[in-house]
């Protein structure tokens, strides 16, 4: 399956999902435009598409600034014409008990997985409108169906992304596609900012022993994505066999 001349904006571009994705949809020829914080990662990311053969653009992109969203969106505009889908998968899981009191982390997760979100639809929602097509590809997590200890502030902001997501197809009319892709367990860096040392210990530990690699995320995006215009596939939920 190929995705030619489809233009897509990736946030959190720089590891993990969103790098696996980058690489996946530009090898199946999609014009990949890549947003993150780290902006070497990025350039050696967009390198590398280019290098194989492949279209990509990049910026230096913060999602808790909705200027630097609107930024990214318009430089897809500006460079290839149009926006055909936007994946918002810019998010962060600092989790630890909530007598931990972390209250700044709980407002990152919130600022950045949840208003981060918002701020992509604000920016691409304007575009898909006025050209009559679109698609929203949103990350949320097996965290947003199932909330479990250690981790309520986290999934309350990916069940917030699936609430956002499900209202935003329903007044998204029969022009523009919404998709909501909830990973379980992947084999990325995510336990790296977990402060608590028991937390972070449990949650590598699980990653080792049962993570899917992030390309498995990829191929669903890109399933999603590839499916004709007038099929919208609303959510998958994609997680290790031996994930409970």
């Amino acid at each position: 399956m190929r995705n030619e001349d489809k233009v897509v904006v990736i946030t959190g571009a720089s590891s993990g999902i969103g790098e696996a994705t980058a690489l996946l949809l530009a090898e199946r020829g999609a014009k990949v435009v890549l947003g993150a914080r780290r902006l070497d990662r990025l350039e050696a990311l967009a390198d590398r598409i280019v290098r194989a053969g492949g279209e990509a653009a990049h910026a230096r992109t913060d999602v808790k600034r909705r200027d630097e969203l609107a930024g990214l969106v318009r430089l897809a505009c500006e460079r290839y014409g149009k926006l055909d889908v936007l994946v918002n998968n810019a998010g962060i899981m600092p989790v630890s008990p909530l007598d931990d009191l972390r209250v700044g982390d709980w407002e990152e997760m919130i600022d950045i997985n949840i208003k981060g979100v918002l701020y992509g639809i604000s920016a691409a929602l304007p575009v898909f409108r006025k050209q009559g097509f679109g698609h929203f590809v949103n990350i949320a997590s097996t965290a947003g169906h199932r909330t479990v200890p250690n981790q309520s502030v986290y999934s309350g902001t990916k069940f917030a992304v699936r609430a956002i997501s499900e209202g935003l197809r329903q007044e998204a009319g029969d022009k523009l596609r919404v998709t909501i892709i909830s990973p379980g367990i992947v084999r990325t860096n995510f336990a790296d900012g977990v402060a608590n040392p028991e937390v972070r210990a449990q949650l590598a530990a699980t990653r080792d022993k049962l993570a899917m690699p992030p390309d498995a995320i990829a191929r669903a995006i890109a399933f999603a994505i590839e499916q004709p215009a007038d099929v919208d596939v609303n959510e998958i939920v994609i997680r290790p066999t031996a994930q409970v």
